[in-house]
């Protein structure tokens, strides 16, 4: 192959990372405490709006697991999670010896069914155990159906924790992602909108969930002149090397959001013309997405047997990158004896759906590269 490799999505640096790094470096704040990791807090507090507070973590991961504990989840308990998504939604429910309870998509964001979720629910509670927690994840920088989702969160009194780490920049009637649920959850891991190598937060309504978050994530150190723990704690604070990463990409955070926007554009151009090729976009004006990264549904039926297997195999040989969509977690190994609710809505999209390079930093030679290649394979 001798052409570049063409990512799915890679980091992408505004320039001004590296004097907030050097800043800390200079000042010795080579900690995972500081002014990056304050002043990263506050500017994403002061993006997000809604009076929240953030706390800077190792991961978004970190930030669904601290979440989960701050909403009193234990051994034993259920925790509503959406199927179709990537495994870090999950995985800290099992963590806490809890037991997942998986809901499939619905058609229009590809997020949680607010029926399935009910129907769930009333079933989970005749079954002798009220759900302890929802998850509901912004897929791709979709917003979930906010506004069907929460009204039977509140129906039953269950809190939402909502899992925004791919839906930094994405908004809902106006309102940012991230700031709806009783706790929201951001990632900038490398491949997100915005990067800090590798990080995440945790939002929160006030600032003692905030302070409770952070004395977990730093060990659970008692108030005391010695190392005294009377609580299970977690190295999950971010280090102030990787929040001054992150206080240079908040200044092109909104840059980053037009340019993915404009890849999106670019594929609803690309393949306005090819039969049986859908492309994955919001369902009406209340819905504002990051399209952290484009995707596609090919029906084959409809494209002369060409499959999204096929396609992503061909693009592979051209030395662009592509990828599945996330296989739900009902069907995972590690997953798939924990109940699902729902019909088969999150398989047929995992079977047939296509994530394509959408990363902010993708040049025009990229995009005629892409083009040229999708026009040679269905043509």
């Amino acid at each position: 192959m001798n052409n570049d490799k063409i990512w799915l999505s890679s980091p992408h640096m505004g320039g001004t990372e590296q004097k907030f790094v050097n800043e800390a470096f200079d000042t010795n704040w080579v900690a995972p405490l500081g002014p990056n990791v304050t002043g990263l807090e506050q500017d994403l507090e002061s993006y997000l709006k809604q009076d929240c507070h953030v706390a800077a973590l190792s991961s978004g991961t970190a930030a669904i697991h601290l979440g989960l504990i701050l909403l009193g989840v234990q051994a034993g308990d259920e925790v509503i999670c959406q199927s179709m998504t990537f495994s870090a939604s999950a995985n800290p429910i099992l963590y806490l010896g809890a037991t997942p309870v998986f809901i499939d998509s619905e058609t229009s964001t590809w997020n949680l069914c607010p029926v399935a979720l009910e129907a769930a629910i009333i079933d989970r509670i005749e079954k002798g155990t009220k759900p302890k927690a929802i998850i509901g994840v912004h897929l791709y920088g979709v917003p979930y159906q906010v506004d069907a989702v929460h009204a039977v969160a509140k129906k039953y009194d269950i809190p939402v924790l909502e899992d925004s780490a791919e839906a930094l920049g994405s908004s809902f009637k106006g309102q940012k992602c991230g700031t709806f649920g009783d706790f929201g959850v951001l990632s900038f891991n490398g491949n997100k909108i915005i990067t800090t190598s590798g990080g995440g937060a945790l939002v929160t309504k006030n600032l003692e969930d905030k302070a409770k978050a952070v004395f977990f994530a730093t060990q659970s150190r008692d108030n005391a002149p010695h190392y005294q723990h009377s609580e299970i704690g977690y190295n999950y604070r971010m280090s102030n090397i990787c929040a001054g990463i992150g206080r240079g990409q908040m200044e092109v955070l909104d840059l980053h959001v037009q340019k993915r926007r404009e890849m999106q554009q670019f594929y609803t151009e690309l393949f306005k013309d090819i039969e049986g090729v859908t492309v994955f976009t919001v369902p009406n004006d209340d819905y504002f997405a990051n399209y952290w990264l484009s995707s596609i549904v090919v029906d084959s039926n409809r494209t002369n047997g060409k499959t999204r297997e096929d396609l992503r195999i061909y693009l592979e040989s051209k030395n662009i990158e592509s990828r599945p969509l996330w296989k739900p977690m009902h069907l995972q190994p590690i997953f798939e004896k924990y109940p699902y609710y729902g019909t088969y809505i999150s398989e047929g999209l995992f079977n047939n759906g296509l994530c394509l390079p959408s990363g902010s930093n993708l040049t025009d030679e990229d995009k005629n590269r892409i083009q040229t290649e999708i026009h040679a394979f269905f043509n």
